[in-house]
């Protein structure tokens, strides 16, 4: 993988990992359950559970990929049309709070949130979806697959490492103070237009070769 198309996938990484899904909710419910240090445990679930979704991704995709320009518009297109939806769902999502405090779940082992994480992100079929319309848009089938996969499962993790902690950290100290319907759907918005971003940064990416 070339750096042009490192730092363009970089950047889309930034964009996925702000707006919120099932692991933004999980990390936000765990900071709010559990503070910042033991909830950060479910991030590293999270993370593995994206490694298990490129793994299975890379296994299947690589042939298909060097052979089929056919198909590699059709990923890139729904790939496109996956994230818009995503942005116009978010957008249009109801002004309540995104996560709730569960107080049966305080002292809950790390090791138990590190499979909870794990469970959110690697049997989530949203998140094969992304991997698949995605993903290889920017694997090049002419050079090593298994590099490219790798860097790109380092970089997702890298994003999520710290996105993530971010939400667990934001959900642990100020998130409980978001709970008028017009801050909310200010948050709603600002993470749909971050989804709809995506969608027409990757609209505009161009294979090299």
């Amino acid at each position: 993988m070339d750096f042009s198309t490192w730092i363009t996938f970089f950047a889309a990484c930034w964009a996925i990992s702000l707006s919120p899904g099932p692991g933004a909710v999980a990390s936000m419910s765990a900071g709010m359950g559990h503070g910042f240090w033991r909830g950060y445990a479910i991030v590293i679930g999270l993370v593995l559970g994206i490694w298990t979704q490129v793994l299975v991704v890379s296994v299947g995709l690589g042939a298909l990929m060097a052979t089929s320009a056919w198909a590699f518009s059709m990923l890139k297109w729904l790939g496109v049309a996956y994230l818009v939806w995503l942005g116009i769902q978010q957008w249009r999502a109801p002004a309540r709070p995104l996560v709730e405090l569960d107080p049966q779940a305080e002292n809950l082992p790390r090791r138990r949130l590190v499979l909870r994480g794990w469970m959110i992100n690697a049997v989530n079929p949203k998140g094969t979806v992304f991997l698949l319309a995605v993903v290889p848009q920017f694997v090049d089938p002419s050079q090593p697959l298994a590099a490219q996969y790798l860097t790109i499962a380092l970089t997702l993790a890298f994003t999520d490492l710290v996105v993530m902690a971010g939400y667990v950290a934001l959900a642990s100290r100020v998130l409980g103070a978001l709970r008028s319907p017009r801050q909310l759907r200010w948050m709603n918005r600002s993470f749909g237009g971050l989804f709809v971003a995506a969608g027409l940064f990757l609209a505009l990416f161009r294979r090299a070769g």
